[in-house]
């Protein structure tokens, strides 16, 4: 190797750590000054971007001169940079308009200092139920996960244009209605911590649908889930649906490379058990078992429990569904969502038999006719009860309705069988 190539390899494998490092930091600190510049400055949008200029000057920066000594501290210095500069352009503007028309601007208010967990703060604000669902879940991975928009589209199945608009109006309105950046406190709490697991759930899902994509998941989007749910649970010990849902995403979490090998999909009952992830399925049955101390169940925890049968078996024949099926019939009377009552049905159909299932799925069909999910579920059903013709048209129904690859292969393969 020539020693410009060697020197060029040298820039590029340092560039690599650098950003390597910047992607950590970012995740691990971002929330914390956006929310600290928050307090500081009494203005969430001025703080996001000061951050997200932070981030792209880091990007450039620690290629170029090396990883700093302290690259959290110096993330931190960069973005207040960042707000006081943008401050000081608004004040030389605001001096023009003074000149001119006499009119004084509001000026900026004094500091304050940042809540205890600057995180969970920001995340309940980007969580708050005045934003539309998707500005929550994009508003949530921009400002907690440090993901860019271009990020964040991709993991939403959106378009950049969308995505953008989605997140100014958010910011737009955070300010315009003064959505305060605290954990609530008093009798909304339960509902706001609700939205809030709600909202880390759905990424955690989303990054198992990637459409046009295989089975794996996108493992960025499904660590930046679990990483929001150990800070939640770790910020609010005592609040047992927290640790619920942390388990819940653990036992997910630990199946994961055995539900997808090389690229194709594997469904639970036909998994390879051996390659679930021992340790960590340990770590969620110690935290549901500390959430059950708390004596106060909730849906997350009772998702959590049924995760954790299926993690008891040692195999599928050996799964305690009537267990199963009497965690869903509790679960009824906190969710009573249609997906929940779809999943249930497959666990009935073990109990009572395709016959008794097939009614609860086909009483769903006005909610749930536009999901592959309830499709596939209903052509099991049918393929049970030996209507082969009827679950090949409801085959290739969720087989139009899917855009992620490898389900298509799967769907599409069972009904060529």
């Amino acid at each position: 190797m020539s020693g410009d190539a060697a020197a060029s390899a040298d820039r590029s494998g340092g560039a690599a750590a650098s950003d390597r490092l910047l992607a950590t930091v970012v995740r691990e600190e971002s929330a914390r000054i956006t929310a600290a510049l928050t307090a500081s400055f009494r203005s969430f949008d001025l703080a996001e971007e000061a951050v997200a200029q932070a981030v792209e000057e880091a990007l450039r920066e620690w290629r170029v001169r090396g990883i700093p000594s302290n690259p959290a501290a110096w993330l931190t210095q960069a973005a207040r940079h960042n707000a006081l500069d943008r401050l000081r352009r608004e004040r030389v503007l605001e001096d023009k308009v003074l000149d001119r028309t006499g009119a004084l601007l509001p000026s900026a208010p004094a500091a304050e200092p940042p809540a205890a967990d600057e995180r969970l703060a920001l995340l309940f604000g980007c969580c708050h139920p005045a934003l539309a669902p998707d500005a929550q879940l994009a508003l949530t991975l921009r400002a907690v996960c440090g993901l860019t928009t271009a990020q964040i589209a991709r993991a939403t199945f959106s378009t950049l244009p969308a995505t953008g608009q989605r997140i100014s109006r958010a910011k737009s309105k955070i300010a315009r209605s003064g959505i305060p950046l605290r954990v609530p406190e008093g009798p909304d709490a339960a509902s706001r911590l609700d939205l809030v697991l709600t909202i880390v759930s759905v990424m955690y899902s989303e990054a198992h649908f990637v459409a046009g994509a295989d089975a794996a998941a996108d493992r960025d989007l499904a660590d930046d889930a679990l990483w929001l749910a150990r800070v939640i649970a770790a910020a609010l010990p005592r609040e047992a649906e927290a640790l619920g849902l942390l388990a819940l995403l653990e036992f997910h979490r630990a199946r994961e490379s055995a539900r997808a090998v090389d690229g194709e999909l594997v469904l639970l009952a036909e998994q390879d058990r051996s390659r679930w992830d021992a340790a960590l399925v340990g770590d969620a049955r110690i935290v549901l078992d500390k959430a059950a101390r708390l004596r106060r169940p909730g849906r997350w925890q009772l998702h959590a429990a049924i995760a954790a049968c299926h993690a008891d078996a040692t195999d599928a024949a050996s799964t305690d569904w009537l267990q199963v099926l009497t965690l869903y019939d509790m679960l009824l009377a906190y969710d009573r969502s249609p997906v929940v009552r779809l999943n249930r049905a497959v666990a009935l159909a073990r109990i009572e038999g395709a016959e008794v299932a097939l009614r609860e799925v086909d009483a769903l069909e006005r909610d749930l006719s536009r999901s592959h999910l309830w499709h596939a579920v209903r052509a099991s059903l049918l393929r049970d009860l030996g209507r082969d013709d009827e679950a090949l048209t409801a085959d290739l129904c969720a087989l139009e309705l899917t855009a992620n690859e490898a389900e298509r292969r799967l769907l599409a393969s069972r009904a060529a069988r």
